[in-house]
């Protein structure tokens, strides 16, 4: 188990409702998003945590898509600039949403912690754990948040696509899409289908309660020692970097630390001279 001195990854809506109501509030980021649409905005519009900042997952969390995949690392002076809207400083909590189960926050909470923040967290269970509880939405638009934290990428581990295909073979590497995906049986988004050779199919609706919150610590400690985690030589990959992240943050919650893949399937299934195994086998 990694021992790195940094919060909780997990924040209940109890724990959120509190902090909001501190002398010294969290930056809160609205990073709702899903694959294929609609825009989140237009969800964040019609009513979103009180004092919630927007952050586009494709415009500003991401690199526009190309050879690195669909959604490439973003450049730290676009995520900057979306980090200073949202109010977003060095010694300010950040804590991170989206509609539940907590993919693209996770994103969010990830790329916070690459780029160097100290104290990021997700809201678990997201927007429906919050309403399911009774509380409050808004519909105002905060203005500028003023925040001043200059991302410094390198704080979390990465891995490009040799090293992905080397640790498939010499470590772990989890593959954090559907298994119908991870068979080959179906691709609904990227050039091939299939899975990298030696990966090992975990997929993230297996971090999740019924009701989108995360399982236990234990819990989840338990299901990765089953898939081999061992506390080093794990990388996690997806479709295109989001649910890896949602992988990664499981992980941490339940005491381990995993390289991501930010590239993922996206990024391999393009290159043809990238092998693509399929079956329910690691191959």
């Amino acid at each position: 188990m990694d021992s790195h001195q940094t919060p909780y990854p997990l924040m209940t809506t109890g724990e959120l409702a509190e902090a909001l109501r501190s002398a010294a509030p969290p930056a809160l980021l609205d990073v709702r998003w899903q694959l294929g649409g609609p825009p989140g905005e237009q969800e964040y519009r019609k009513g979103h945590l009180p004092g919630a900042h927007y952050v586009d997952l494709d415009r500003e969390l991401a690199a526009p898509p190309g050879p690195q995949g669909r959604h490439p690392l973003p450049d730290p002076a676009v995520l900057a600039e979306a980090l200073h809207r949202a109010g977003v400083s060095a010694d300010r909590d950040v804590v991170v949403y989206d509609a539940g189960p907590a993919t693209s926050a996770a994103r969010a909470w990830w790329l916070l912690r690459w780029a160097g923040h100290p104290s990021v967290r997700v809201l678990d269970g997201g927007l429906a754990a919050w309403t399911a509880q009774g509380l409050p939405l808004s519909t105002e638009t905060p203005g500028h948040g003023g925040g001043d934290f200059t991302p410094v990428p390198g704080g979390m581990p990465v891995l490009d696509a040799d090293e992905a295909a080397r640790l498939a073979r010499s470590g772990l590497l989890l593959d954090a899409r559907a298994g119908e995906r991870y068979r080959g049986e179906t691709e609904p988004v990227d050039p091939r289908a299939g899975h990298i050779p030696g990966a090992v199919s975990a997929p993230t609706t297996g971090n999740l309660m019924e009701d989108g919150r995360f399982l236990p610590a234990e819990k989840l400690a338990a299901r990765f020692r089953d898939l081999g985690v061992a506390g080093t030589g794990t990388g996690v990959y997806c479709g295109s970097g989001v649910t890896a992240a949602h992988q990664v943050l499981a992980l941490e919650a339940a005491g381990f630390r995993a390289a991501l893949y930010p590239g993922s399937w996206s990024e391999w299934s393009a290159d043809p001279e990238r092998p693509a195994a399929s079956g329910p086998l690691p191959g």
